[in-house]
């Protein structure tokens, strides 16, 4: 519906918009609200800047705030300097500046507005959220947008062991890990866990192969590819340790990356692309329900 009546309606929403700013100004932000000392006797000032009065309500909702690691007295102290710095720094700002009012009454109802449809918006989506993502939606979206995922980093399945460099049973170790043997993989891990100061036997999870080596000489290799490239086998000692990597499959920066790699990456994308299309077709919904039954007029 339009009605030809722009010069009125645009007088009577500029009254209206200003009252509500105006009472929104004065009830809403604690930066300009003011109290009268003789509303309660019993409600003592804790500090004062100006005109402007700190009581001991406002700060009656810190106790919910508190926890018992918490310094009480700390926390109100902090609360305090920082109430007396905002109203410093109004009081700096209304002494040397112009300042528009009814602007500033606008960005209010403004952010208020923005406020409330925001948590509206975020409960009524976390309430029709289906959080559940299968394993068929995840290999569709992989294969469908694979190139998405091109690696930054080198990744690695790899088992790692390191272990004092004097040990006798390095020599065993080495077999073990050039061992394609199925049998000889639980050896291996057995030889781990007796020998070992630190080892990594995840040999189905891909890894930052950065993050594997980090902590040992290899970190002062600048080439990472030519190594993992030649060596299946990787070996290195420091004064102390000895360090095993055997590589037992890798990807390199700028190649796609296996699926299992990036699993949860797609599962989190599907489930923002659901809360995006949620919130989409709630603001449709409301738009149209509110269309159909006259619910309001625009005026030209």
């Amino acid at each position: 519906m339009r009605m030809k009546r722009k010069n009125y309606i645009n007088h009577l929403f500029n009254k209206k918009l200003l009252a509500a700013g105006l009472m929104l100004f004065m009830t809403s932000c604690d930066l300009f609200k003011m109290k009268n000392e003789e509303e309660d006797p019993d409600n003592l000032i804790i500090a004062t800047v100006g005109n402007a009065n700190l009581y001991h309500t406002d700060i009656d909702h810190l106790s919910k705030e508190m926890s018992p690691d918490l310094d009480s007295a700390e926390l109100v102290n902090r609360y305090i300097q920082s109430w007396v710095k905002k109203q410093l720094v109004i009081k700096e700002a209304s002494q040397n500046l112009t300042i528009n009012e009814a602007e500033i009454n606008r960005k209010l109802l403004d952010y208020r507005y923005a406020l409330i449809a925001y948590e509206y918006e975020k409960n009524y989506v976390e309430e029709e959220l289906n959080k559940e993502v299968t394993q068929a939606e995840i290999e569709e979206y992989y294969q469908n947008n694979n190139k998405n995922f091109a690696l930054k980093e080198i990744i690695v399945r790899t088992n790692f062991v390191k272990l004092e460099k004097d040990l006798p049973q390095r020599r065993q170790l080495e077999r073990l890990l050039n061992s394609d043997e199925e049998s000889k993989k639980q050896e291996l891990k057995d030889f781990a866990i007796r020998y070992a100061n630190n080892y990594f036997m995840e040999d189905s999870t891909w890894i930052n192969f950065e993050d594997i080596i980090l902590n040992t000489p290899l970190t002062q290799n600048n080439n990472h590819v030519q190594l993992i490239r030649n060596e299946k086998l990787i070996h290195v000692d420091d004064e102390t340790y000895a360090y095993y990597f055997k590589i037992l499959e890798y990807r390199l920066q700028d190649q796609v990356p296996p699926l299992e790699f990036v699993k949860d990456e797609i599962s989190k994308i599907i489930v923002n692309k659901r809360r995006a299309e949620i919130a989409e077709k709630l603001k449709r919904d409301i738009y149209n329900n509110a269309l159909k039954n006259n619910e309001f007029t625009i005026y030209e």
